[in-house]
């Protein structure tokens, strides 16, 4: 009896569970989108951003794997990208700013790039809430790197690591760092990343809300970011 009431259910109900299949299909290979939790991105993305991810900039990948069916684009210096960190599996959210061949070192804060360091410029002191009522000073620049233009964000009071020696990014890899310099996991800390665990590109934010006020934690809609591009 069992078994018949189950095979009518699903019969009554198939044209909703196909859609249920495609839209999960759809969110593994083709599209996807990515709250954003953490200030790792700052000021580019903001805690409680959510991201629209294209899954097919780079690859068409067997749905729910790791697994490359076929390549679509290479993957550019200055993109915003999610991936899954080869440091444990969690997903997370970063800038490519080192392709495969490329050498990357960082001396006092300053990426330096085949050895041309990167420029900043418009270097300006905000001040940065990490949670209610704790206010830090953050410097924000425009970074300049291999042509293209992006904002970072430094944190002078927060431990850090702002020097590393040189490194080669091995083939089929990419170094990656957070916009937010002095409060990211990145590939200075999970190492390159190889180009099956990217995940996707985020190119537009579909919705913003801010989730941080001075009198604690709220929600309130950040209208004049929806729908604005990922540069």
């Amino acid at each position: 009896m069992a078994t018949m009431n189950l095979r009518r259910t699903l019969r009554d109900n198939r044209g909703f569970l196909l859609f249920l299949f495609s839209f999960a299909l759809l969110r593994t290979a083709v599209a996807d989108w990515n709250p954003i939790p953490s200030g790792s991105m700052r000021p580019t993305l903001l805690e409680g951003d959510v991201v629209l991810v294209n899954r097919l900039a780079y690859d068409l990948k067997l749905p729910l794997t790791d697994v490359v069916l076929l390549p679509l684009a290479e993957p550019r210096r200055g993109d915003v990208v999610t991936l899954s960190s080869p440091a444990g599996g969690t997903r997370l959210i970063k800038r490519i700013v080192g392709l495969p061949g490329d050498r990357i070192a960082m001396r006092d804060e300053v990426l330096i790039l085949n050895g041309e360091p990167a420029r900043y410029a418009d270097q300006r002191t905000v001040g940065e809430t990490l949670a209610p009522g704790w206010v830090v000073d953050a410097v924000r620049a425009t970074e300049t790197l291999g042509g293209r233009e992006h904002a970072v964000q430094f944190l002078p009071s927060a431990p850090a690591r702002r020097d590393f020696a040189e490194i080669t990014v091995p083939a089929g890899h990419y170094f990656l760092l957070g916009d937010n310099r002095d409060n990211s996991e990145d590939s200075r800390f999970i190492g390159t990343v190889p180009r099956e665990k990217l995940i996707g590109r985020a190119h537009h934010l579909l919705v913003a809300a801010d989730w941080l006020g001075e009198d604690g934690w709220r929600m309130a809609p950040r209208f004049s970011r929806w729908l604005k591009a990922v540069l």
